[in-house]
């Protein structure tokens, strides 16, 4: 038996070595449960080579050049690349997981040796995330992830989204026996995932492992309050939005208070339709969410509402007077938060308590306040906004698209815009002919040469201002023309030459009353005035329009209008 003396020497030479060495490189090798790993000496192909392969000191096989002697156990699964010494193992156990060692020893010179470690490992396989609570509030609630695997030498990973997860002061990691888990004390919105378990170990590729979002409750908080329109003063009877909006999952339910007192009303959105003088105050809204069971209240904001009257600029004149109980009383007016001072439409008698303006303006609207003083008290009165109707001007007629020719055929928009309160009415004429079509827009579609200018003639606007609607309890007039005006020409005058404006406060401070009059001179005559059509009004003719337009000014001595502010 010519192998024993060489396994003998074989043995020796493997003894205590631990690294890869020689006609090895350098190790350890990783493969899996069930493949292939092949062990690659660094030779060159040599003829009548004598090899030995061992495992842990035990005999894998022996090769000379009489044959290849494999272990029993090894006869299926080896091959051995006589040339080299190279050997191919294949359907890998966990068992043959160890210290792998080759001798080669060529024809007429020195025994060459090397030596690699092999790891035979389980692949990773059945990724498992579980979690102990979904639904979870903001600061109250903990939870823990726990991801579970099948494999050997596994490795945990978490993310949250894309970003690795860390331990920290409310993060701990903790890992053993194939499994993983993560715990988050006093969770955050920003713990809500999506949460996912990475595994891998040398032999397979990263497994990812997501788990659906958590659901983590929240809120309310900075909660807002915003006002619509978005004005200091509001005239009775106009509409206002109060929206409400707060940070908070699920959505907040919102509650309203006036003064601090809890309303009806619920939702997002308060609506204040003709909205009156009583519902003047302090709102605030209220957010309450049903999971965390806590409140938040935005600031108040103030809404206030102020009288008002319908004035037509440069035709109406206006006074406003005010009386006090007292002795030596000293009156000031204020236009918002400034003075009103005398000048040549602003006139202020009987002591400053009357204030008349002739001829208002739109910039006459206010609102307007009387402070009432002696030297040993003050009070102010309730507030007072003028509805001032002026217009149309500015009128401008634009034609889309803007060039000179247009293709019979194509389609053409003109538009017309006029600065007016209340908006106008609009009407259209060709050629001085009246059309039917009314509104900011009229659309030439598929347009014909009979839609042409002919004689230098075009397309123009007459504009009507809208009839202003009559405030509700006030008295109000009607009239029919005034002089220097031709009204059969120029039908549906809408001017309004009274309206007679009281307001009272008592002593004590108490909310403004309209009351009635009874005690003004005849100079001031009470109106009335109907909110409808005069009779047989309708657009002018073109000619009409245009003598219309030359009108005269309106005159300083046209009739006045007066609001009397009392204070008992």
């Amino acid at each position: 038996m010519e192998t024993l003396p060489l396994l003998c020497i074989s043995f020796v030479s493997f003894a205590g070595l631990t690294k890869g060495a020689g006609v090895l490189p350098a190790g350890p090798l990783n493969a899996a449960v069930g493949g292939t790993v092949m062990f690659t000496t660094t030779l060159t192909p040599t003829e009548n080579l004598t090899i030995l392969w061992n495992i842990n000191d035990k005999r894998i096989i022996f090769s000379t050049s009489g044959g290849n002697f494999p272990a029993p156990e090894y006869k299926d699964r080896i091959t051995l690349f006589t040339s080299t010494g190279s050997l191919e193992l294949r359907n890998l156990a966990l068992s043959d997981s160890g210290l792998y060692g080759v001798s080669i020893e060529p024809q007429g010179a020195s025994q060459m040796t090397g030596n690699i470690r092999l790891e035979v490992l389980e692949p990773v396989s059945n990724v498992v995330v579980t979690v102990s609570n979904t639904d979870l509030v903001e600061f109250n609630s903990s939870v823990r992830l726990s991801c579970s695997s099948s494999g050997s030498s596994l490795s945990f990973l978490w993310l949250n989204s894309s970003s690795e997860v860390t331990a920290s002061d409310r993060v701990q990691l903790t890992d053993g026996n194939g499994t993983s888990n993560l715990t988050i004390v006093n969770v955050t919105r920003y713990d809500q995932g999506p949460f996912s378990c990475r595994v891998s170990n040398p032999v397979s590729p990263d497994i990812d492992k997501a788990e659906p979002q958590l659901s983590i409750s929240y809120g309310p908080e900075n909660v807002k309050l915003i006002i619509s329109p978005p004005q200091e003063h509001h005239v009775e009877g106009s509409n206002i939005v109060l929206s409400c909006s707060a940070d908070s999952r699920p959505a907040a339910l919102f509650y309203w208070f006036l003064n601090g007192d809890k309303l009806s009303d619920t939702g997002p959105d308060l609506t204040l339709m003709n909205i009156q003088m009583s519902q003047n105050g302090s709102y605030s809204c209220q957010a309450f969410n049903e999971k965390t069971l806590r409140y938040e209240t935005s600031q108040s904001s103030a809404v206030s509402v102020l009288d008002t009257t319908d004035l037509v600029e440069f035709n109406t004149s206006v006074r406003l007077s005010c009386s006090s109980s007292g002795s030596s009383l000293s009156f000031l007016w204020l236009n918002s938060s400034s003075e009103v001072t005398a000048s040549d439409r602003v006139q202020l008698t009987d002591g400053n308590s009357n204030l008349t303006i002739v001829n208002v303006t739109r910039y006459d609207q206010g609102p307007f306040i009387c402070n009432v003083s002696n030297p040993v008290s003050s009070d102010t009165s309730g507030s007072v906004l003028l509805s001032i109707s002026y217009g149309p001007e500015n009128i401008k007629l634009i034609i889309f698209p803007p060039q000179e020719h247009h293709e019979e055929g194509s389609s053409i928009t003109l538009s017309c815009s006029a600065d007016s309160r209340p908006a106008a009415l609009f009407y259209w004429f060709l050629n001085g002919d009246k059309l039917s079509d009314t509104g900011l827009e009229l659309k030439l579609t598929n347009i014909k040469t009979d839609h042409s200018a002919a004689g230098g003639g075009g397309y123009y606007i007459y504009r009507k201002k809208k009839m202003a609607k009559t405030p509700i309890d006030r008295n109000t007039a009607t009239i029919t023309g005034r002089a220097g005006q031709d009204n059969t020409a120029y039908s549906g005058n809408q001017d309004v030459n009274y309206a007679d404006i009281r307001f009272f406060q008592n002593k004590e401070g108490g909310r403004v009353q309209v009351g009635t009059q009874n005690d003004m001179s005849s100079q001031y005559a009470e109106v009335r005035m109907n909110s409808g059509r005069a009779a047989g009004s309708s657009p002018p003719t073109y000619n009409a329009y245009m003598q219309q337009s030359k009108r005269l000014a309106p005159q300083p001595t046209g009739t006045q209008v007066y609001a009397q502010v009392r204070k008992n």
